[in-house]
């Protein structure tokens, strides 16, 4: 099948009541869903021309682009649509500290009571937890708080940071030797976070980081 021949356009998508389509936002890199809404073919043709997500708000009957305000906005990577074509699959770097007007990260925050298998919620995604970790340093970089350590080590002598992040490596090191897994675990997460900082002090991003790390895989 050639794929390119059988692609659907904007107008070709079939658009429910009211002309309205639903679409699942995802972070790119993480696959994390951050929030459902709806465009019409007007909004989903502006999202394609502007690169940035616009829907059509069904209470305020209006377009509205997400982030216009508050500036956290979504750079669209790639727009799907499902095998029947009433479902688009936006793909996007979210900016910001995330999609939900309540602040958090996502809009799926919250677990439906008794559906946790064994009463407990599912581990957070690393990924997830890494695009929010590296919003809130890129904050800190932007915003720099009085009486923050991060404020602290993006500010001051680099070499203060880099001995920081020697020491622990060292604390990664001897954790390992211990044999306690729940001290490794608290050790790499420092670790990981000295890293994130020096990474958002030279201007590395995520993305750098992954095509590093994709690279090497292959």
């Amino acid at each position: 099948m050639d794929k390119e021949r059988d692609a659907l356009g904007i107008g070709d998508l079939k658009y429910g009541e009211h002309g309205l389509i639903p679409a699942v936002v995802q972070q790119a890199g993480t696959g994390e869903v951050l929030m459902v809404a709806y465009m019409n073919a007007e909004s989903l043709a502006k999202t394609v021309e502007t690169g940035y997500t616009w829907f059509w708000s069904r209470s305020r009957r209006k377009y509205w682009q997400k982030g216009e305000s508050s500036g956290h906005v979504q750079k669209v990577r790639e727009i799907r649509y499902d095998c029947d074509a009433d479902t688009l699959l936006i793909t996007v770097d979210q900016e910001g500290p995330g999609a939900c007007h309540t602040g958090e990260r996502s809009c799926f925050y919250r677990v439906l009571e008794g559906s946790a298998r064994d009463g407990e919620s599912a581990a957070p995604e690393l990924g997830a937890v890494l695009v929010g970790l590296f919003g809130v340093l890129q904050r800190r970089k932007q915003e720099l708080p009085e009486d923050s350590y991060t404020t602290k080590l993006l500010t001051g002598p680099l070499d203060s940071l880099l001995k920081k992040i020697a020491e622990e490596s060292g604390e990664v090191i001897m954790a390992a030797k211990d044999g306690d897994a729940g001290h490794l675990r608290y050790e790499i997460a420092d670790l990981v976070y000295h890293l994130l900082v020096v990474m958002t002090r030279e201007g590395l991003t995520l993305e750098d980081l992954a095509a590093e790390l994709e690279g090497r895989s292959k």
